[in-house]
C-alpha cells in the first residue's frame, strides 16, 4: 500500500481498489497530480499503517511520481470528502452531500423515482435497501433478535429501539420541556407540541396534522376506506385501534379494571370517566356559567345552550338536536326499535337511561336522597323538584303575568289559562280540557268507575276530592 499526501487530507491508494489510471500495466504505482508531497515514514508508523519489509524501508524520504491525468477533479472530490467538506449539493433545495451516491439518492425525493420494484406485490421504492427489507415481509425473515427476551425484527434500527425498553435509556430530551424519549422521531414528533407545527395537510378539507400516520387515517373519512375487518362479524373499521377495541365485545375481554371498586373495562377512556366517580373531579369547565364536567364531550354538549348550536339534524322530519345521542334516540320514534329490555318484565325501552329509571321499580332503588329532609327518590329530576319545596325557588316565569313555578309542567299547564288551550279531549262527547288529569275524571261520568272508597262506609266516588268531603262526615 502507497500514500499521498496533500496539505488537504490522507488519500489511500491499493492495488486492485483504485482505478486503473492509477496503477501502470506493469504494477509501478502512479499518482495523481494533486500535489507533490514528500513524506517520511517513520518505524513505528510501519508498524501500524503498513506492513513493509526491512529492505524496502529508504533511510531518504521518497518522492512519489505523478502523472496529472483528465480525471483530476473527480480525484480532487474525493479529497475533499476525505476532509470533511460536503461537495455534492442539490440544486433544488440546497442541501448539501459528502457522497455522489447519496446526492443521488435524495435527488429521487425531488423526482419521485422510484427504480427498485418488488416482484411480489409490485411496491416500489426509492432505494434498494428499502427493497431488501421490504421483500422480508414476504419471506417472513427477521434476521435480527433481541438477546434478552428472542423478540426477532425485520430492521436493524426496530431492534436497537425496543432493547430500549430493557435498557430504560432515553437519549433524547426535549430542550423545552425535559421530556425524554427513547427515539428520535418521538422527540421530533413532541416537539412540534410546543412549535405548532402541522407539516401534513389534507389535500380534501386542508386540515393540517403533526403526524403522518393521522392525516393518513384522517384521510379515510373522505375516501371511505375501512382496511381493519373483524374475523367475527366481518365489521370494518378505518382504524386499527376501533377494531381492537371492537373485538373486546366478541372476546368478553376487560383490561381496564378500577383500583377502588374493581370494575372492569374495555376501554382505558372508560375507566378514566369511571374515577371520576370516586375522586368527584370534574377538570372540564364552562367558560360562561362555570358548570363543570366530568367528561368534555359533556362539556362540548353543555356549550351548546350557550351557542344554540344544533349540528345534529334528523333525515326523516328535519329536526335538529345538540347531541348525538339525542338524535339517536329520537330517530328510535320513527323506527320504532326498543333496543333495551328488561330482564324482569321484558318491557322495552329506547333509550338505555329510561331501562335503568325503570329498573328501579323492581329493585325498590332510590339513590337521590335530599340533604335537608333524607327523603329519597328514584330519579334525580324529582330530588331537584322536591329541593325547591325547600329553598322556594321557582325558576319557572310566566310571560304574561309574571307568576312563577317550581316545575316547568306547572307553567306550561299555566300558560293555558292564557292561551285558551284544551288539548285533552273526551272520545265519547268531544268535551275538551286544558288538563289531563280533568279529562280522565271526566271519562269516569261515561265508564261509570269510582275508584275511590270510605274505608268507613264503603261509599265509592269518581274523584278523590269527593272522598275527602266524604270522609269529613265521619270525623265530626
Amino acid at each position: 500500500m502507497v500514500f499521498l499526501q496533500n496539505s488537504m487530507d490522507l488519500v489511500i491508494h491499493e492495488t486492485g481498489l483504485c482505478s486503473e489510471m492509477c496503477h501502470a500495466s506493469s504494477g509501478e504505482v502512479i499518482g495523481i497530480k494533486v500535489e507533490e508531497k514528500v513524506i517520511n515514514i517513520k518505524e513505528e508508523e510501519e508498524e501500524e499503517i503498513i506492513n513493509v519489509k526491512e529492505e524496502e524501508v529508504l533511510p531518504e524520504p521518497i518522492i512519489f511520481p505523478v502523472i496529472k491525468t483528465e480525471d483530476e477533479t473527480a480525484v480532487n472530490e474525493q479529497v475533499e470528502i476525505r476532509s470533511g467538506k460536503h461537495s455534492f449539493c442539490c440544486a433544488l433545495c440546497n442541501t448539501a452531500f459528502r457522497y455522489k451516491s447519496s446526492l443521488v439518492r435524495h435527488q429521487r425525493i425531488h423526482s419521485g423515482e422510484r427504480p427498485y420494484c418488488c416482484a411480489v406485490c409490485n411496491k416500489a421504492f426509492s432505494e434498494k435497501s428499502s427493497l431488501i427489507t421490504h421483500k422480508r415481509i414476504h419471506i417472513g425473515e427477521r434476521p435480527y433478535c433481541c438477546a434478552v427476551c428472542n423478540k426477532a425484527f425485520i430492521r436493524k434500527g426496530d431492534l436497537i429501539q425496543h432493547q430500549l425498553i430493557h435498557s430504560g435509556e432515553q437519549p433524547y430530551c426535549c430542550a423545552v420541556c425535559n421530556k425524554a424519549f427513547s427515539r428520535n422521531s418521538s422527540l421530533n414528533m413532541h416537539q412540534r407540541i410546543h412549535s405548532g407545527e402541522r407539516p401534513y395537510c389534507c389535500g380534501v378539507c386542508n386540515k393540517a396534522f403533526s403526524r403522518k400516520s393521522r392525516l393518513i387515517t384522517h384521510q379515510r373519512i373522505h375516501s371511505g376506506e375501512r382496511p381493519y375487518c373483524c374475523a367475527v362479524c366481518n365489521k370494518a373499521f378505518g382504524q386499527n385501534t376501533y377494531l381492537i377495541k371492537h373485538q373486546r365485545i366478541h372476546s368478553g375481554e376487560r383490561p381496564y379494571c378500577c383500583a377502588v371498586c374493581n370494575k372492569a373495562f374495555t376501554r382505558k377512556s372508560s375507566l378514566i370517566i369511571h374515577q371520576h366517580i370516586h375522586s368527584g373531579e370534574r377538570p372540564y369547565c364552562c367558560a360562561v356559567c362555570n358548570k363543570a364536567f366530568g367528561l368534555k364531550g359533556h362539556l362540548i354538549e353543555h356549550q351548546r345552550i350557550h351557542s344554540g348550536e344544533r349540528p345534529y339534524c334528523c333525515t326523516v322530519c328535519n329536526k335538529a338536536f345538540s347531541g348525538k345521542g339525542d338524535l339517536v334516540k329520537h330517530q328510535r320514534i320513527h323506527s320504532g326499535e326498543r333496543p333495551y329490555c328488561c330482564t324482569v318484565c321484558n318491557k322495552a325501552f329506547s333509550g338505555k337511561g329510561d331501562l335503568v329509571k325503570h329498573q328501579r321499580i323492581h329493585s325498590g332503588e332510590r339513590p337521590y336522597c335530599c340533604t335537608v329532609c333524607t327523603k329519597a327518590f328514584s330519579l334525580k329530576d324529582y330530588l331537584v323538584k322536591h329541593q325547591r319545596t325547600h329553598s322556594g325557588e321557582r325558576p319557572y316565569c310566566c310571560a304574561e303575568c309574571n307568576k312563577a313555578c317550581s316545575r316547568k309542567s306547572d307553567l306550561v299547564k299555566h300558560q293555558r289559562i292564557h292561551s285558551g288551550e284544551r288539548p285533552y279531549c273526551c272520545t265519547v262527547c268531544k268535551k275538551a280540557f286544558s288538563l289531563k288529569g280533568y279529562l280522565v275524571n271526566h271519562q269516569r261520568i261515561h265508564s261509570g268507575e269510582r275508584p275511590y272508597c270510605c274505608a268507613e262506609c264503603n261509599k265509592a266516588f269518581s274523584q278523590k276530592s269527593h272522598l275527602i268531603r266524604h270522609e269529613n262526615i265521619h270525623s265530626v
